[in-house]
């Protein structure tokens, strides 16, 4: 199987798996015990979050460890939301978040009696920081913003957005799950309060993220217990799960500018050997992108049959978010842009790769492809 699915999860490096492996065989105690066994198992603990802090610019003591980037979107959200409800009642997102932000903000709606703003594209499919500026109001007290869209790789502006509500009481929650360990990720440099990600998007364990937050900022926990993760998570840490992380991560940014060339040549190549064989196509690309993403349209071809076509000719991609797939539902992502009786919806699959596919791989799936699409 040649894998070209890595927005929905990312294989294990060698490297992580034999650090995960080890730790596995020689700590087995509980951080919070105070026998050795315990010390030596939280300072492992202590480790891994120190090489989260480094690699964000923060300090160690704003990072809580959670279980991926969809608890630590709930986490921030809901958290922030209920504490602060005596500041106001409007919360702004975008329409193409990912579903852990947007059923998130649509409960705080339902229980709580939020107003929530969906924030849709312009009709081009760009989105200019002014539409958030459009529905800021004197009551927003929070606006969550993906950094890159996990269907498209469209990058989101962020940076802008951060500087307009240094203005503004609302806090700024950034999503950088498809970013983390393939660009350079600053929180303070994007003036985000919160922001969230998962290890299996950079080559790390399922099951373990984390999340940083605004240390001046007063939020609810969502999982009340012991008094791990300075207070804000209850629970056990996840081991074996936070070496593999903070192993991952580390491996990530000592290639972080060769990474990303790579990627972009195998962007760049699949692109030309479509155009090479003459096939009908267009990409659903709307302004700046990752390069790890890219989502194809073709004319009047069921995405669905094709990607039964190409998992039984051994290739994996996806028709869009891996916490979508299975069901009927059209992208709401390219629904924001395109409307929701467009055709444009059932001929999209999306290719997404890390720097270890190989050219040879993407020859292969253009081959492959070309031949399914003209017969």
């Amino acid at each position: 199987m040649i894998y070209l699915d890595n927005a929905a999860t990312t294989p294990l490096l060698p490297d992580v798996i034999t650090a995960i492996s080890e730790n596995l065989s020689a700590n087995f105690g509980n951080p919070s015990s105070i026998h050795s066994l315990g010390r030596a198992s939280s300072q492992i603990v202590r480790k891994a979050r120190e090489t989260v802090a480094n690699a964000l610019e923060v300090p160690s003591r704003n990072i809580i460890f959670t279980s991926g980037a969809s608890e630590a979107n709930n986490q921030a959200l809901i958290g922030y939301a209920l504490a602060n409800k005596d500041k106001g009642n409007h919360i702004i997102t975008t329409a193409i978040e990912h579903p852990s932000v947007l059923n998130t903000v649509q409960y705080l709606h339902d229980r709580y009696g939020f107003d929530v703003s969906f924030v849709k594209p312009k009709a081009d499919g760009t989105f200019p920081a002014s539409l958030i500026e459009e529905n800021l109001r004197p009551d927003t007290i929070l606006v969550s913003m993906m950094w890159a869209n996990n269907e498209t790789g469209q990058l989101l502006p962020v940076k802008e957005v951060g500087e307009l509500l240094k203005q503004h009481q609302a806090v700024f929650h950034v999503d950088a799950t498809q970013v983390m360990g393939k660009i350079s990720v600053h929180p303070l440099d994007v003036s985000a309060d919160f922001l969230s990600a998962s290890a299996h998007k950079f080559h790390g364990p399922k099951g373990v993220g984390f999340l940083y937050y605004n240390e001046k900022l007063h939020f609810d926990a969502l999982i009340h217990g012991g008094e791990q993760e300075e207070k804000r998570r209850a629970g056990t840490e996840n081991l074996h799960s936070l070496v593999g992380l903070a192993k991952a991560l580390e491996l990530a940014l000592e290639s972080i500018e060769s990474n990303y060339q790579a990627v972009e040549k195998l962007n760049e190549t699949l692109l030309t050997k479509l155009e090479e064989q003459k096939i009908s196509f267009y990409k659903n690309n709307f302004g700046p992108s990752m390069p790890h993403v890219l989502n194809l349209a073709f004319p009047n071809e069921n995405h669905d049959l094709l990607l039964t076509k190409l998992d039984l000719a051994g290739f994996a991609i996806s028709t869009g978010s891996a916490c979508t797939a299975g069901t009927i539902e059209p992208s709401h992502v390219l629904e924001a842009v395109y409307g929701k009786n467009s055709e444009k919806l059932k001929e999209n699959i999306r290719i997404s790769f890390s720097e270890m596919n190989t050219i040879d791989e993407v020859n292969l799936f253009v081959e492959k492809l070309s031949s399914i699409l003209k017969k």
